[in-house]
């Protein structure tokens, strides 16, 4: 886990900005949260934790409670995450972030590929 989010600092800019749309990563650092959130979120679904539970789990991980923005991204991840094909073993949970991280990087924050939806 990227040691800033253990105290929520890089969390809560990363869900600070305005909600004009559809959440996206507006940064290198942010696009490294959502790679962590994804390991998180995915290793979740791996180890079959109820969906209600995973979503408490990650809003105490990330604490997100006051961001439409980041409570938004954080869904998105664990919908992906919970899709059946991911949690019976399609891909690991890094090679999850490893894509997520990479696409947010070259798309400018755009983690629609990896998703499989509009962001």
């Amino acid at each position: 886990m990227h040691p800033l989010i253990r105290n929520g600092a890089v969390v809560a800019a990363l869900c600070t900005t305005p909600v004009f749309g559809a959440p996206r990563a507006q940064s290198a650092l942010e696009c490294g949260i959502a790679a962590d959130m994804a390991i998180v979120a995915d290793s979740l679904a791996r180890e079959q934790v109820q969906r209600p539970k995973a979503d408490a789990i990650m809003a105490r991980i990330y604490d997100v409670k006051e961001s439409e923005r980041g409570q938004a991204l954080m869904k998105e991840i664990l919908d992906a995450a919970y899709v059946p094909t991911a949690a019976a073993g399609g891909t690991t949970s890094q090679r999850f972030a490893e894509d997520l991280y990479s696409t947010c990087i070259e798309s400018g924050g755009n983690l629609d590929a990896v998703l499989g939806r509009k962001l």
